[in-house]
C-alpha cells in the first residue's frame, strides 16, 4: 500500500469516485498538495482531500474508498496518514464532516473524533440530511 499526493495523472482515476468537484478545483488541489491518492499492487483504489476551514483549520472534505475495498483498513490509513501530515505541518485541531444519515460518523468518531455542531440547508435546491461536524485534536 503506498499513500502520495494526487498528481494531475490521476485525473480519471479520481473522477470515478468524486463527483463533487469540478476538474479546475482538482487542479487546483494537486497544484496546492490538498488531495491524497491510496494505491495498493493493482493500483489506486481511494482519495482523500481537504481544505483550511476558516483558513486556519485542515478540514477533509471527502474520504472515499472504493466499495469493494471497504472493511479493509484503507479509510484508516488515508486518514491515519493525513493526521500525521497535518500534525507535520504544526497543526493541532483537524475537522472532517458528514451527512447524519450516513455510517462516516461512526467511522471518524472510532478514529477519536469528537462532534462539535452541524447545520442544515433550508434551501429545497439544496436539501440534504443535517450534515455533522467533528474535530479531534492532535
Amino acid at each position: 500500500m503506498t499513500i502520495r499526493y494526487a498528481t494531475e495523472s490521476d485525473r480519471d482515476f479520481w473522477f470515478t469516485l468524486d463527483s463533487h468537484i469540478t476538474e479546475q478545483v482538482f487542479s487546483r488541489k494537486v497544484r496546492d498538495r490538498q488531495a491524497l491518492v491510496l494505491e495498493v499492487e493493482t493500483g489506486p483504489i481511494a482519495i482523500l482531500r481537504w481544505n483550511l476551514f476558516w483558513d486556519n483549520t485542515p478540514f477533509c472534505n471527502l474520504l472515499y474508498v472504493k466499495e469493494e475495498e471497504h472493511g479493509k483498513g484503507y479509510g484508516r490509513a488515508l486518514m491515519t496518514h493525513w493526521e500525521a501530515e497535518m500534525k507535520s505541518q504544526g497543526y493541532d485541531l483537524i475537522m472532517v464532516s458528514t451527512q447524519a444519515d450516513e455510517s462516516a460518523q461512526h467511522f471518524y468518531r472510532k478514529l477519536g473524533y469528537k462532534d462539535c455542531g452541524g447545520f442544515v440547508f433550508p434551501f429545497p435546491a439544496h436539501e440534504q440530511p443535517t450534515e455533522l461536524i467533528l474535530a479531534k485534536e492532535l
